[in-house]
């Protein structure tokens, strides 16, 4: 199996449909610290609901979009980093992150955020990638700013999770700032 290690213990690797048991029983491990922002563990609730979830995926994927990575600590799937959306022609792309509260804090989605970048800005051509994050997600926040990603605005009230409007952050990297930043 295709996968980049991110620590000795760690690896990045393609999130596919044939991962959906294993991607079912983390979310039920993390449904409620992940589901605090995200909304997986809503969608990925029974097998065949963590199936479609991630076969659509593939579908945006082999459409060259959407794309799903997961990260594993010693063989058990932990978390992920995803690109929601990713437009090759227009030069856009979104970059984001989950993990479990155990893998927390060891900078796991930090080395594959800036694996996800070099690709999409190195090998993509992308000009301009986004991190949209929820006002109290801190950690994600924190990992944009590692990044080198610049807040750039709030969009009010603009999504709707567990009933409530939450405020989201609009954070961006420019290709020409992360090969300077990459030089440095």
């Amino acid at each position: 199996m295709f996968a980049i290690d991110l620590a000795d213990d760690a690896q990045l690797f393609p999130l596919e449909v044939w991962h959906a048991e294993e991607f079912l029983a983390h979310m039920d491990r993390g449904r409620e610290f992940i589901g605090r922002y995200i909304g997986f563990p809503d969608r990925a609730t029974d097998l065949d609901s963590a199936r479609k979830l991630l076969g659509s995926n593939a579908e945006k994927a082999a459409a060259d979009g959407a794309r799903l990575y997961g990260i594993r600590v010693d063989g058990t799937l932990v978390g992920g980093v995803l690109f929601p959306s990713f437009d090759a022609a227009g030069g856009n792309a979104e970059v984001g992150c989950w993990l479990e509260p155990a893998a927390a804090g060891r900078g796991l989605v930090t080395k594959a955020c800036r694996i996800l970048v070099d690709w999409a800005i190195g090998e993509r051509g992308i000009h301009r990638v986004e991190w949209h994050v929820a006002t109290g997600n801190t950690k994600s926040i924190a990992v944009a700013e590692r990044l080198g990603f610049t807040r750039e605005g709030v969009m009010r009230q603009n999504y709707l999770h567990h009933g409530v409007r939450q405020d989201t952050e609009m954070w961006a990297l420019l290709a020409d700032e992360w090969a300077a930043a990459r030089k440095a």
